[in-house]
């Protein structure tokens, strides 16, 4: 299988869907609209609602009804990467290649173009109880999305990353919950949203969600590891942005090597779980498998 060229066909499937639900860029609303239109578009992995689609398409699901929860989580997530570029926060003016939102539209419309792309995913995602109003799990799907999203998923790691910064009494329990909540918890939902929708069963859900949680820790690690190793050409964005920031990660606690360790060790448990499903998708497979071993 060339996986790069099958990320690169799912990948510009998704774009087609994201334009699709993103709203026009019109009223007197329209600079927002064009903020959130710019922040979508600017590329990227869409390595959560593939994650989604392929868990979706491995539990036999066919219909429609998860295309929305792949729009509104690829919104939560750029909404994110919007907030994480602001001045309070990581204060950086290029990513992926491009300017940050808010070196673009300014400060205030930054915060604004975040604000409205949480928004808006939540109206994308509703919308599927209009769409399909006998589907028996859309309103789980929802509620998944809300709390892997929310206090006690992203945004909860995301204050205590922030409020870590430059402590002296950082921990790797700490550390392992920023990881987990931070970056796990919406790789995890992806997940998660796909079996649900699909029908898989609890048990199959719960073996999902430890293979989520494996690939959510390896994935920020290795963005530790890259943060140090990698260059601003490869990654499209600025390097050594931990260090600037006085952020404690796992390089610097373990080293490059244990790091480099653990992540093949998270990797592999990760596809013994999904090797242990009864149900099976090689791509899904190799893709957990490729972007945890990734370079940018």
């Amino acid at each position: 299988m060339d996986i790069e060229r099958e990320i690169r066909v799912r990948a510009e499937e998704i774009d087609a869907l994201l334009s699709a639900y993103l709203p026009p860029e019109e009223g007197l609303q329209r600079t927002v609209l064009s903020a959130m239109h710019y922040s979508v578009t600017a590329g990227g992995k869409r390595l959560r609602p593939m994650l989604m689609q392929e868990t979706y398409r491995m539990f036999g699901g066919r219909e429609g009804v998860v295309e929305p929860f792949m729009a509104a989580i690829e919104f939560i997530h750029t909404y994110s990467l919007v907030h994480d570029d602001l001045p309070a926060m990581d204060n950086d003016e290029y990513r992926r290649g491009k300017k940050t939102t808010h070196a673009v539209y300014g400060e205030a419309m930054g915060i604004l173009a975040g604000d409205a792309l949480l928004n808006y995913a939540y109206e994308t995602a509703a919308g599927a109880f209009e769409r399909w109003p006998d589907h028996p799990r859309v309103g789980q799907a929802l509620l998944v999305l809300a709390k892997k999203s929310g206090v006690y998923g992203m945004v909860g790691g995301q204050v205590v990353d922030v409020e870590s910064e430059g402590c002296a009494d950082m921990t790797r329990e700490k550390l392992d919950f920023i990881y987990r909540l931070k970056t796990g918890a919406l790789l995890e939902g992806a997940m998660l949203i796909g079996a649900l929708l699909a029908g898989a069963s609890e048990q199959e859900c719960r073996t999902v969600r430890e293979a989520a949680g494996a690939v959510g820790l390896a994935f920020q690690i290795q963005d530790d590891i890259l943060d140090v190793t990698g260059t601003p050409e490869v990654l499209g964005k600025p390097i050594g942005s931990d260090e600037k920031n006085q952020k404690s990660t796992y390089v610097s606690f373990e080293g490059i090597e244990k790091a480099k360790e653990d992540v093949a060790a998270l990797t592999e448990h990760a596809i013994a779980q999904m090797n242990s499903l009864t149900v099976k998708n090689e791509f899904l497979v190799e893709l957990l498998r490729y972007l945890i071993s990734r370079e940018k």
